[in-house]
């Protein structure tokens, strides 16, 4: 029976990893196939991230998806979902889970420097409105489709090596609101002093 390292490493894989020297690293690793409350934590902070499907013969394609905060939700101990909402009509990822279902999460966090991988088979979800309604913030000015839910195999972050620090509007307003209210009270005081 094949475990989460089975889902990382192909043979392939692990022949290079031998090949060039890192395999020792991997062996006995504990690969992480469950949600941790980590995992909970770090995707209710995530408004980004690329999905990524192949055609039955291989052909790859990587998908941003972009939502509010927290729009990939762990909706069990192995499973996460998100909207699928209203873009640009090609509908390539559709067609590839239609043929196959392997599915891959990449997560890069620029604010923390992390990235995170997530292996899995996903599958589309049509006409559910109970899941709907977990999956969906009203709030959030677009139009949800159908749901896709992702089954996951395992999962790992791994090192902040190359990743340049990016801050979203959101992760940066209350630094910049400090600031602002401090120049507010230094011109405040320059004011009294001048008029004093």
């Amino acid at each position: 029976m094949s475990g989460p390292e089975d889902v990382l490493f192909s043979p392939a894989v692990k022949a290079e990893q031998m090949r060039l020297g890192s395999r020792a690293q991997f062996e006995g690793r504990a690969w992480k196939s469950e949600i941790t409350d980590d995992l909970r934590q770090f995707l209710a902070a995530i408004d980004t991230f690329f999905f990524a499907t192949a055609s039955a013969d291989g052909r790859p394609y990587v998908q941003h998806r972009g939502g509010p905060a927290g729009f990939l939700k762990p909706i069990g101990s192995h499973m996460l979902a998100f909207a699928d909402f209203a873009g640009n009509r090609q509908y390539i990822t559709l067609g590839h889970l239609k043929e196959n279902d392997r599915a891959h999460i990449f997560i890069p966090h620029f604010a923390t420097q992390q990235r995170l991988k997530l292996w899995g088979r996903a599958r589309v979800i049509e006409d559910d409105l109970e899941l709907m309604e977990r999956l969906v913030d009203t709030s959030y000015k677009a139009k949800p489709q159908r749901a896709i839910a992702f089954r996951i195999e395992a999962w790992d972050i791994n090192c902040r090596q190359h990743i340049m620090a990016r801050y979203s509007e959101a992760e940066i307003a209350p630094a910049v609101n400090q600031l602002t209210q401090r120049i507010k009270e230094l011109e405040d005081e320059v004011a009294r002093l001048k008029g004093g």
